[in-house]
């Protein structure tokens, strides 16, 4: 068997999730790529493809509000959408990719790829394709994909999916996958204070009014040391080292999110669905801060309607989420046994046994 896990560089997450699916077939050493769907269209297309999503989620998300709202609407009309239209156009070379390096299974961590993919299938390509939702709701378009599994991330969203087109059978409430190499290879990392650590990250491309926040932080609460991930926003990481206090610590980009989360008392973060899985799975307190309208919402919602966060809408939302979860231990406790509860830990291997338990024969037969 050899895989193709296919994703796009609108987001983070997306990435980190196929690249932990990736690292778990490595390890049984079975052949598995992660490639960027757009970089098998064109050199150019991941570039632009990115800079469009880094540019609708400026400010308040305004712009991704809007698309996103239009696409539920339009996901409701049940006319074939422009967005699959534009994906269609690529099958043929996914096609010869997928033809030229013989792979037998495509995982998509992303909508657009799962798109093309299920265009292929329907002009009578038997590629075998599994979708991944990375997001705690069934975002618009997924239902004009046609994956023979589709990995989603609790079963309590089943309903979600049924009532999209999808057949029960072809569902699986796994989870979001996080490798086991995030949630072991852990290193305490030592911040130098003997105050509660918390841990700010605004997503992996650092959006966020993080300056209001975190001098809000500091000058109400005194028994805090803030450390603030800032991603790959140079802007946002050059504003906050101006701020002259002792209890903080600025970093940009890091490879080792999971010693930063493992290290920290509590964690505050943009609602991402893959960010907020990975501190669920390394069992953390958690307090959600300001969604960007539209899929971070519904992430948000799953997240507070089990008690796995507190979601904070505003900055003083923020302070005050923050010190009742500090000084609280008893709901510390209940959000950490809850994360445990609802979160499956052991998802991206569990999504690799399923898949060499009922797929590998029928892939071998092809």
């Amino acid at each position: 068997m050899k895989v193709l896990v296919l994703s796009c560089n609108t987001g983070g997450g997306h990435n980190a999730c196929g690249r932990y699916i990736t690292k778990e077939f490595t390890k049984r050493g079975i052949p598995c790529s992660f490639v960027d769907y757009f970089s098998i269209i064109s050199d150019k297309s991941s570039i632009r493809a990115e800079k469009i999503y880094l540019e609708s989620t400026k400010g308040n998300g305004t712009v991704f509000k809007s698309f996103y709202k239009l696409g539920e609407l339009y996901s409701k009309t049940g006319i074939t959408s422009p967005v699959y239209v534009l994906n269609k156009l690529t099958k043929e070379k996914i096609s010869k990719y997928i033809e030229e390096n013989n792979y037998d299974l495509v995982i998509a961590v992303h909508l657009f790829p799962a798109m093309a993919v299920s265009a292929l299938k329907k002009s009578g390509n038997p590629i075998k394709l599994i979708n991944v939702a990375t997001d705690y709701t069934c975002i618009p378009f997924w239902e004009e994909t046609t994956p023979d599994y589709f990995v989603i991330p609790h079963s309590d969203l089943e309903i979600e999916f049924l009532n999209k087109g999808f057949s029960k059978e072809v569902l699986l409430p796994l989870g979001i996958p996080v490798s086991k190499e995030f949630q072991e290879s852990l290193n305490k990392i030592d911040f130098h204070t003997n105050k509660k650590v918390v841990l700010i990250t605004s997503g992996s491309m650092g959006f966020g009014k993080m300056k209001d926040i975190v001098t809000s932080l500091l000058e109400v609460l005194d028994n805090i040391f803030v450390v603030i991930i800032c991603g790959s926003n140079e802007n946002l990481y050059n504003e906050l080292s101006s701020i002259n206090n002792p209890n903080m610590l600025v970093k940009g980009f890091v490879n080792n999110m999971n010693d930063y989360i493992y290290s920290s008392d509590l964690v505050l973060t943009k609602p991402g669905g893959l960010t907020s899985t990975e501190v669920a799975v390394l069992n953390k307190p958690m307090v959600h801060i300001m969604p960007i309208p539209g899929v971070e919402n519904y992430n948000a919602k799953f997240f507070s309607i089990h008690d796995l966060s507190l979601v904070s809408n505003s900055i003083e939302e923020i302070i005050s989420n923050t010190k009742k979860i500090l000084e609280d231990k008893l709901l510390q406790k209940e959000i950490m046994t809850n994360q445990r509860k609802i979160i499956n830990k052991n998802a991206s291997s569990d999504l690799v046994d399923f898949i060499l338990n009922n797929l590998e024969v029928s892939v071998k037969e092809k």
